[in-house]
C-alpha cells in the first residue's frame, strides 16, 4: 500500500512539473529537449515519476494542435480566451485520457481539477472539469475509456 501511495505522489509531482513545462512551452516556445533538460534539473524532479513526465510531455508537444481542437470543440470559450495555465492543464488531462488507459478517468479529471484549483484562475477548475468530462463522453470509447 505504501508503495502505491509513493507512486501516486510521484505521478502527481510529474503532473505539476508538466503543467509548468507546458506553460513555459506556450510562452517561450521551447522544444522537448530544452524542457526536459530544464525540468530534470529541478530538485523536485527527483521525487517525480520521470518516465511519466517524459511520455506525456512528448505526447502533448506532438499532439498540441489536435488537443487544441478537442478543447475548442468542448469549451464554452475560444482558445484565444483561454489562459496558458488552463490550456496546459487541459493539454495534460487530454493526453492522459488518450494515452494512459491505466489511469482511471476519475483520477485524471480529479488531478486536473486539483491543478486548476492550485495554479489556475478563479473557478478555472469548473471549466477544466467540463471540458474533460465532455471529451470523455465523446472520445471515451475511441480511447478505450468508459464514458462518465
Amino acid at each position: 500500500m505504501a508503495r502505491q501511495g509513493a507512486a501516486a505522489r510521484a505521478r502527481s509531482r510529474a503532473r505539476e512539473l508538466l503543467v509548468k513545462a507546458l506553460y513555459q512551452r506556450q510562452l517561450g516556445g521551447h522544444d522537448l529537449a530544452e524542457l526536459r533538460a530544464q525540468f530534470a534539473a529541478e530538485p523536485e524532479f527527483l521525487n517525480a515519476d520521470a518516465a511519466y513526465f517524459d511520455a506525456l510531455l512528448a505526447s502533448v508537444l506532438e499532439e498540441a494542435d489536435s488537443l487544441d481542437g478537442l478543447i475548442a470543440r468542448h469549451a464554452a470559450r475560444s482558445l484565444e480566451q483561454l489562459d496558458a495555465v488552463g490550456r496546459a492543464i487541459l493539454w495534460l488531462g487530454l493526453a492522459e485520457l488518450k494515452h494512459r488507459p491505466d489511469v482511471p478517468t476519475k483520477v485524471v479529471i480529479n488531478e486536473a481539477v486539483n491543478l486548476a484549483k492550485r495554479y489556475g484562475a478563479t473557478d478555472s477548475f469548473k471549466f477544466v472539469n467540463a471540458v474533460l468530462d465532455k471529451t470523455v463522453k465523446e472520445m471515451g470509447p475511441e480511447w478505450g475509456r468508459a464514458p462518465g
